[in-house]
C-alpha cells in the first residue's frame, strides 16, 4: 500500500461538488485523510472563487490506476474538458503525490507542481501531511508552507455548510 495525496477543487456549485467528490472518493478508496477546505479567487481566468482541500489515502493500485479512478470520478460530476487549461469547473481531482515516486509519463507528473506553485495546494497538503517530505525536494511540506509567500494568493478557511448556506 502507498499514500496518495489528491488535490480537490470546485467552482461550480462547489459546496454541492465537494461533498459528492469526498462521498466518491471514500467509496472508491476507502478511509480519507481530509484536509480543511480553503476559498481562493480563480487563478489564471475571471470566475468565482475555488473551494480547495486536499485528502490523503492508500492504494495498492498503480498512478495510472488511480488518475484513472479519479478522472471517471470527474466525469460523473460533470466535469467538462476543453482546450483551456484555465477554466471553471465543477470538480477538479488532481494526484499531488503518490508515496515517494517521481513519475514524468505523459500527462501524469508526480510529484505535480502545484505543490509549490500554488496556496491552494500547499495549504492543505501541509495541513495534513506536514511531516512528510516533498519527493524531489527533501524538505517537508509543513517546512515548504513556512516559507512560500501567500500574500498574492489569500485563503480563507471555510466549511460545506457555511457555503451551502451562503
Amino acid at each position: 500500500m502507498v499514500r496518495v495525496y489528491v488535490s480537490i477543487g470546485s467552482n461550480i456549485q462547489p459546496a454541492r461538488h465537494v461533498r459528492r467528490a469526498l462521498q466518491d472518493l471514500r467509496r472508491e478508496f476507502d478511509e480519507l485523510q481530509v484536509s480543511p477546505i480553503y476559498a481562493s479567487a480563480a487563478v489564471g481566468f475571471d470566475g468565482d472563487d475555488f473551494l480547495n482541500l486536499v485528502v490523503g489515502f492508500d492504494t495498492g493500485d498503480t498512478p495510472e490506476g488511480v488518475a484513472e479512478r479519479l478522472r471517471r470520478i470527474e466525469d460523473a460530476n460533470g466535469r467538462v474538458r476543453g482546450p483551456e487549461r484555465y477554466a471553471a469547473r465543477t470538480l477538479d481531482l488532481d494526484a499531488l503525490t503518490y508515496g515517494d515516486q517521481c513519475l514524468r509519463s505523459g500527462r501524469l507528473v508526480l510529484p505535480r507542481d502545484e505543490i509549490t506553485r500554488y496556496a491552494f495546494v500547499l495549504r492543505p497538503l501541509a495541513d495534513i501531511a506536514g511531516d512528510a517530505q516533498h519527493p524531489e525536494l527533501g524538505r517537508t511540506y509543513a517546512e515548504l508552507w513556512a516559507e512560500f509567500d501567500a500574500s498574492e494568493q489569500p485563503l480563507r478557511q471555510v466549511s460545506l455548510d457555511e457555503m451551502e448556506a451562503g
